[in-house]
């Protein structure tokens, strides 16, 4: 498998997809079940949009990477451009949740930690694929999981903790 090339990771894309679409489902049922609560309590809407974020990234990231015969540049300044407004959105988002008062410093750094990490490994996968060096696809792999795992982390806030 060739890390410059996007022959020989469809099945890893499908399964992104997948995984993904099924998580953003999630999160809609988790917000439509705790709506009032969800928009009572100031900065929880912006982990919404987190979890949604991070989740149409690799929806999207994927599904151009399954474009036939697209040539592997391309993908890698999607990868690039994708993680890029990914990261700079949710950022804006975090910041302005960050002035709230009465959101505690220790919530706020968990969320940007579960929130960025994987859209700056998209970011090094789309970068290193337009070099063809440092790694390519293989970014990409981590980003994949690190972007699952802050999402289901946010669908656990939007379906679990507010209700403590």
């Amino acid at each position: 498998m060739n890390a410059y090339a996007v022959a020989g990771w469809e099945n890893f894309l499908i399964a992104e997809v997948t995984a993904a679409a099924a998580l953003a489902g999630l999160i809609f049922v988790a917000v439509s079940i705790n709506l009032s609560r969800i928009l009572a309590l100031r900065g929880v809407t912006g982990r919404a949009a987190d979890a949604l974020g991070l989740l149409f990234g690799l929806l999207a990231a994927a599904l151009l990477g399954l474009v036939p015969g697209q040539p592997a540049v391309c993908f890698g300044a999607e990868l690039l451009a994708i993680g890029a407004l990914t990261a700079v959105v949710m950022l804006a988002l975090q910041v302005r949740d960050a002035r709230l008062p009465e959101l505690r410093r220790k919530w706020v750094i968990a969320r940007v930690g579960a929130s960025q990490l994987g859209p700056l490994l998209m970011i090094i996968a789309g970068a290193t694929m337009l070099a063809h060096r440092g790694g390519g696809l293989y970014w990409m792999a981590p980003g994949v999981v690190t972007s699952l795992g802050g999402a289901m982390l946010h669908a656990w806030i939007l379906l679990i903790e507010i209700q403590r």
